[in-house]
C-alpha cells in the first residue's frame, strides 16, 4: 500500500484564506493614515519625533476604529523596531514575563522592541508598574492604546514616562475618503444613491473599521440599480452608538447635557439627553442629575424648577420607560429656559468656607436660650429683641459670633424670582444699617 504521507509527493500549494477588506486596506505608510493629521503631520508630535529620530513611549487615546493599532505598527516600521502586539484582555503576568525576556534578548543583540499593548487600561496597577523598569532601561518602547481617559485609568508613574496622544473620531469627509479607497480596492462603486451613501457613512459612527465592514456587506449584495436610504436601512442595522455607562462617554455626555441646560439651549440639551437614553443610560441617574441642575444652576431664580424636576422623577417612577422619559425631557426643556442663578450655591459654599475658618465660635449670647438661672446670670438671652415686636417685624440685630466680622455670602442676581429676593435683601440691609447705626 502506498504511503499516504509519502514525503516525495508534491505538496499542495498553500492558498491563503480570504482577507477582510479592513485588513487589505490597512495603510502601508504613516502618510496614508486617514484623519489624524494633527499628530502625524510635519508639525504634529509624531511628525516631529520621527523627523528628529527620537521616538518616546506613547499612549494613543481615542475611540475604536481610528487607527491606533495601524499607527503603532507603522511606527515600528519607520524606526526599525521589532513590533510585538499584546492585548491586556488576554495577557497575564506569565505572558508579560515572556514578552519582557524576549525583548531583553533582542536588546542584547542590538534590536529594539516596540511593544504595542491594546486596551492597556485593563491592566491593574501592579501590571502597569511592571512596564516601568523595561521602559527606563530601553528594553521596550511602549505604545499603549486605550479608549478610556488615561488620567483616570493609568498610573501616574506610567503616564509620566509616556506622551499621551489623542486620536480623533473620523468625520464624514475622512469616512468618504476611506469609502473611495474601498471602492478602488473592490474594483466597482457601491450600489447606493447619494443620500444612501451618506447614511452608510453615518451608520459607522466615526469608526473606520466599522465602515469597511459595512461596505464589505453592501458590496456583496446582488442588486439592480442604486439602493435608497430606506432600502439600505432595511438591509443593514445601524451600528450602536459608542457609549459606556461607566466610562468616559458617560461623563462627557452628562457634562454636555448639564452645560447645554446652563447655557439655556433646550435643543442641545434634548439632543444630549436623547443620546444618553439611546446609549442605555439609566433614566434614574438622569433624573437625579436633572434635579441637581435645578438646584445648582437655577436655584432661587425659579424655585418651582426643583419641584418640577422632583415631579418628573416621580412620574418616571410611576410610568417607567418609555413614557416616563418624556417627563424628564420636559423637565430638561423647562430648566434650559428657566432664569439661571448659582447665587444660592455660591452662598452655601462661601458659608461653609467661613464655618471652617472660624472653628467653634459660639453664637452671641443675646440669641441663646436661658432656661436656667445660671444661664441668665451668664447673660444668655440678655438684650434679645423679638423681631415680631420690632417695627416692620425686623430688629436688625447681629446674629454672627461676637467679634466676627459680618459675612456677606448671598448675592442674588437680577433674574427671575431672585430679582424679588434681591429687592427684599436690599431692603433689610438698608434697615439693618439704620437700626445698628441708630438712625
Amino acid at each position: 500500500m502506498a504511503d499516504l504521507f509519502d514525503r516525495n509527493e508534491p505538496e499542495t500549494p498553500h492558498r491563503p484564506g480570504p482577507r477582510p477588506l479592513a485588513d487589505r486596506l490597512r495603510p502601508k505608510r504613516l502618510a496614508d493614515v486617514i484623519g489624524q493629521e494633527h499628530i502625524l503631520g510635519p508639525d504634529g508630535p509624531l511628525g516631529v519625533m520621527l523627523a528628529s529620530g527620537t521616538l518616546s513611549s506613547l499612549i494613543l487615546w481615542g475611540p475604536p476604529g481610528v487607527g491606533k493599532t495601524t499607527i503603532a505598527r507603522l511606527l515600528a516600521d519607520e524606526t526599525d523596531l521589532s513590533f510585538v502586539q499584546i492585548s491586556a484582555i488576554f495577557t497575564g503576568v506569565a505572558d508579560l514575563k515572556k514578552v519582557f525576556e524576549a525583548a531583553k534578548m533582542r536588546h542584547a543583540n542590538g534590536q529594539g522592541t516596540l511593544l504595542f499593548v491594546d486596551e492597556i487600561h485593563r491592566f491593574n496597577k501592579a501590571q502597569q508598574d511592571g512596564f516601568l523598569p523595561h521602559m527606563e532601561d530601553g528594553t521596550i518602547l511602549l505604545v499603549g492604546a486605550t479608549t478610556e481617559n488615561p488620567s483616570f485609568e493609568l498610573n501616574a508613574a506610567l503616564l509620566s514616562r509616556a506622551q499621551v496622544l489623542v486620536l480623533d473620531r473620523l468625520d464624514l469627509a475622512h469616512l468618504e475618503l476611506l469609502a473611495q479607497r474601498a471602492e478602488h480596492e473592490l474594483g466597482h462603486a457601491l450600489p447606493l444613491t447619494g443620500p444612501a451613501r451618506e447614511q452608510l457613512l453615518e451608520m459607522s459612527d466615526g469608526d473606520g473599521r466599522a465602515l469597511l465592514n459595512l461596505i464589505e456587506q453592501v458590496a456583496a449584495w446582488k442588486v439592480e440599480g442604486a439602493l435608497s436610504p430606506e432600502a439600505l436601512a432595511q438591509r443593514l442595522q445601524r451600528r450602536a452608538a459608542q457609549y459606556d455607562k461607566s466610562g468616559d462617554a458617560h461623563y462627557n455626555l452628562i457634562s454636555a447635557l448639564h452645560k447645554s441646560v446652563r447655557g439655556s439651549d433646550p435643543d442641545a440639551a434634548l439632543y444630549w439627553l436623547a443620546r444618553m437614553l439611546e446609549g442605555g443610560e439609566d433614566p434614574r441617574f438622569l433624573a437625579r442629575r436633572i434635579t441637581r441642575m435645578a438646584i445648582e444652576d437655577i436655584g432661587l431664580a425659579d424655585p418651582q424648577a426643583q419641584t418640577l424636576c422632583l415631579d418628573a422623577w416621580q412620574v418616571y417612577e410611576r410610568l417607567g420607560s418609555p413614557e416616563g422619559e418624556l417627563a424628564l425631557a420636559q423637565a430638561v426643556i423647562y430648566l434650559a429656559l428657566a432664569p439661571k442663578s448659582n447665587a444660592g450655591y455660591a452662598a452655601y459654599k462661601n458659608a461653609r468656607a467661613a464655618a471652617k475658618r472660624t472653628g467653634s465660635e459660639p453664637p452671641p449670647k443675646h440669641i441663646l436660650n436661658a432656661p436656667t438661672r445660671l444661664m441668665k446670670e451668664q447673660g444668655y438671652g440678655a438684650g434679645y429683641e423679638y423681631d415680631h415686636d420690632a417695627e416692620a417685624g425686623f430688629s436688625g440685630q447681629d446674629y454672627f459670633p461676637e467679634g466676627m466680622k459680618r459675612g456677606v455670602y448671598y448675592s442674588p442676581v437680577e433674574r427671575g424670582f431672585e430679582r424679588e429676593l434681591k429687592r427684599r435683601l436690599d431692603y433689610f440691609t438698608r434697615l439693618r444699617g439704620q437700626r445698628q447705626g441708630g438712625g
